[in-house]
C-alpha cells in the first residue's frame, strides 16, 4: 500500500514538473498584445501584417526569383536593429545563408536608407545620434549581423544545432532568417521521406529558438512546379507537409509591373495583400497616390 502511495507521489510530483511552463490564456494573450513587431519597411506590407514580422514565430516568405526575398531578408536583418527609442528592438541578427545571396554591399546600402529614414523621421533625436556616435552608424549594424555560410544540407543542420549555443550566448538576437530553407534539401537529398523528417524536425528546433528566446524566425522559400487540374501550376517547394511547419506564409509575386505580397497561411492575420518595392534604399512603400491593400 505505501509503495503505491508512493509511486502516485512520484507521478504526481513528475506531472508538476512537466507543466512548470504552463501559461494561462489571458497571459498569452497579454504577451502578444505588448509584443513588438520587426518592421518590414513598407508600411502597407507592415499594416496586413498586424505591424511587421511576429517575434515568438516562424514566418515563411516564399516566391520566385528576382521577386525580393533576399532583399527583404536582408532588411529585416537591418531593421531589427533599430534602437527601442526609434520604436524598434534594438536586437542582432542571425543570417544563414544557402544559396551565397548574401551580399554585404546591399547590406550597406540598406542600412544607409534605414538610417536615413531614421534621421527623417526622429528629427527631434539627432543630438542623440551625437551624443552616442554609434548609435545609428552603419558599421555598427553590420557588427550585428552575424553571418553562417552553409554549402550542404549537413552544414545547414550543423549550424542549425549550433544556434541552441549561440542564442544562450547571444540574448540580444531577435532574428534569424535562412535564405533559403529549400536550397540543398532539394538538390542533394533523393530519400523524400528522410527528408520530410529532417525538415520537420529543424522546424520544430526552429519554433522552439522563437518561444524560447522571443525571437523571429524567417525561412525564405523557392517555388517549385505542381500538376494540378489538369495543368502545371508554381507552388512553394518542400509539398504540402511542409506547409504546416511555419506560423505565418507570405507569398511574393508580380502583378504587373509590381510586386505584392500575400498572406497565404496565418492562425491570426487575414488573408490580404499589399504591394511593395525594392528600392536603392531596400523594401519601401510603392509611390502611388492609390491604396492597394487589399483584403479578402
Amino acid at each position: 500500500m505505501s509503495a503505491s502511495i508512493a509511486m502516485a507521489e512520484s507521478s504526481r510530483s513528475s506531472g508538476h514538473a512537466l507543466l512548470d511552463g504552463a501559461q494561462t490564456a489571458w497571459d498569452m494573450l497579454s504577451e502578444e498584445q505588448m509584443q513588438r513587431h520587426i518592421t518590414t519597411g513598407c508600411e502597407e506590407l507592415d499594416t496586413i501584417l498586424g505591424g511587421g514580422i511576429h517575434c515568438k514565430a516562424v514566418t515563411e516568405i516564399g516566391g520566385i526569383p528576382g521577386i525580393g526575398k533576399t532583399q527583404l531578408g536582408i532588411q529585416l536583418a537591418v531593421n531589427v536593429q533599430i534602437p527601442v527609442q526609434y520604436g524598434g528592438l534594438g536586437g542582432k541578427a542571425v543570417y544563414i545563408d544557402t544559396e551565397g545571396s548574401f551580399m554585404v554591399e546591399r547590406a550597406h546600402q540598406i542600412i544607409e536608407g534605414c538610417i536615413a529614414d531614421l534621421f527623417e523621421n526622429f528629427e527631434h533625436r539627432k543630438k542623440e545620434s551625437l551624443v552616442c556616435p554609434d548609435i545609428l552608424q552603419p558599421n555598427s549594424f553590420l557588427a550585428n549581423i552575424f553571418y553562417f555560410r552553409v554549402c550542404s544540407y549537413t552544414e545547414q543542420i550543423a549550424a542549425v544545432n549550433y544556434l541552441e549555443k549561440f542564442l544562450e550566448e547571444h540574448k540580444d538576437v531577435k532574428i534569424i532568417v535562412v535564405d533559403s530553407i529549400t536550397f540543398h534539401f532539394r538538390r542533394d537529398f533523393d530519400d523524400l521521406a528522410m527528408r520530410t523528417r529532417v525538415l520537420g524536425g529543424m522546424s520544430l528546433k526552429l519554433m522552439r529558438f522563437a518561444k524560447k528566446h522571443n525571437l523571429a524566425v524567417v525561412l525564405l522559400n523557392q517555388v517549385t512546379t505542381k500538376f494540378a487540374d489538369g495543368s502545371f501550376q508554381l507552388t512553394l517547394a518542400l509539398g504540402d507537409s511542409w506547409s504546416h511547419a511555419c506560423t505565418n506564409r507570405i507569398i511574393l509575386y508580380w502583378n504587373g509591373n509590381e510586386r505584392h505580397a500575400y498572406i497565404d497561411k496565418s492562425p491570426s492575420l487575414r488573408s490580404a495583400s499589399a504591394p511593395f518595392q525594392v528600392t536603392s534604399k531596400g523594401i519601401r512603400n510603392v509611390t502611388s497616390n492609390c491604396k492597394r491593400v487589399r483584403m479578402m
